[in-house]
């Protein structure tokens, strides 16, 4: 498909797409178009992230709207970031018609305005299963009409323990109609789940989803013993240029290193959950404005997060599970630009390193060269033969040390 218009999309659905330049959809975009607005059809869908997924099931369950006032639409997201982008994304779509109504319901925020949001009757409710399951507890929110189901991110949700709270909002839907399954991974346990909520789906796999994109160069230090590793980060600062996202672990590290950067002369803010949503969301938009130029952060801003000009991801920490790695550095290289990510190898974190590479090149492909050979794992083995040589590689993962 080389256009949105050789689908059977309402007139007014095609004028707000060509107002907001989506002229030619994505991969994942064509695949799943006509799929989605098939009815009863069920969809798990795969595909890197920043290649469309959002508007893949937004698009089609759009026309939905407009065509059938019976329609009604549950979108669950992992992340309130993920949820509030999401909505962002189905606003646009729905200028189409500014009778139909929308609400986001994620934690953080005064549940106060949400009650009056759902008193206005909403066709699309989109949100995080702890808050929606909330409003369920509540009497607030009732879902028996809603017919349509997208788990957005839904290996995200699994890690983050939300599949008791999917299933009561699955058991709350008695007019359940399609389910759409979005994914960056396809690990086992959303085999599993898919097999459990998913009727005879249409299976659609865009690239191979535990691939980076080839247009990040990615980088890694391997730390010798007694190097400074925050020293270490101010020299790879300057000699990058752009806004650069520095993930980290934990929120109190989060916080001390965007205050250490900032004591340094960086222009630096911090992410992480233990911040209220309005605070969030304060911080984000500082950062697409480009009034901070590093966001130090957790995990919570490695899905979700689309800002264009981000030219760098810093793995400060190596993250807990291997996944992340490929959203976390996904920050980057977004809407056809390159990018680069850097990810600093300790002793202590070498298995998590080789967890990743794994999961990246679970084939130990040939093609490596002698240098990525020797360097697989974290560049311990061999540091004496790659002391002070530079490695990168666009689209694979190699290993980069250098003389302290």
């Amino acid at each position: 498909m080389n256009s949105f218009r050789e689908e059977n999309l309402p007139a007014n659905l095609l004028n707000v797409l060509d107002s907001i330049g989506f002229t030619k959809p994505t991969p994942i975009q064509s695949e799943t178009l006509g799929l989605v607005l098939k009815e009863g059809q069920d969809i798990l869908g795969t595909a890197q992230t920043g290649t469309g997924k959002t508007g893949a099931f937004a698009i089609p369950l759009t026309a939905k709207l407009l065509r059938d006032k019976s329609v009604r639409v549950v979108v669950l997201t992992p992340t309130r970031e993920l949820a509030a982008q999401v909505t962002k994304v189905f606003g646009k779509l729905l200028s189409a018609d500014r009778k139909i109504q929308q609400v986001l319901l994620i934690g953080g925020v005064p549940i106060a305005k949400q009650f009056k949001c759902l008193k206005r009757n909403p066709r699309l409710i989109i949100g995080t299963p702890g808050r929606i399951n909330d409003h369920l507890d509540r009497g607030t929110l009732k879902l028996d009409m809603a017919c349509i189901l997208v788990l957005d991110e839904t290996d995200m949700m699994l890690d983050m323990g939300f599949d008791v709270q999917i299933a009561r909002i699955i058991e709350r839907m008695s007019c359940i109609r399609q389910r759409l399954m979005f994914s960056a991974t396809l690990p086992p346990k959303i085999e599993r789940l898919a097999g459990k909520y998913l009727e005879e789906p249409a299976r659609i796999s865009i690239g191979r989803v535990s691939s980076p994109h080839a247009a990040i160069t990615q980088e890694t230090i391997a730390l010798e013993r007694g190097m400074n590793k925050y020293q270490k980060l101010l020299e790879e600062l300057e000699t990058r240029k752009g806004s650069i996202i520095i993930f980290v672990q934990t929120r109190n590290k989060a916080a001390m290193l965007a205050d250490q950067l900032k004591a340094a002369g960086c222009n630096s803010i911090a992410l992480h959950g233990q911040l209220s949503q309005p605070r969030r969301k304060q911080v984000l938009m500082g950062f697409r404005e480009e009034k901070y130029r590093l966001l130090v952060a957790t995990d919570v801003a490695s899905r979700g997060l689309d800002v264009p000009h981000v030219r760098h991801v810093i793995n400060y920490d190596l993250p807990q599970c291997a996944e992340d790695y490929i959203h976390r550095i996904g920050r980057t290289a977004r809407a056809g630009q390159k990018g680069s990510a850097l990810s600093f190898l300790t002793k202590q974190n070498r298995n998590m390193w080789e967890e990743i590479q794994e999961l990246v090149d679970p084939s130990g492909s040939p093609k490596r060269t002698r240098t990525h050979r020797q360097n697989r794992g974290d560049g311990f083995k061999n540091r004496k033969r790659a002391k002070g040589r530079r490695f990168r590689s666009r689209g694979s993962i190699a290993a980069h040390t250098r003389k302290k």
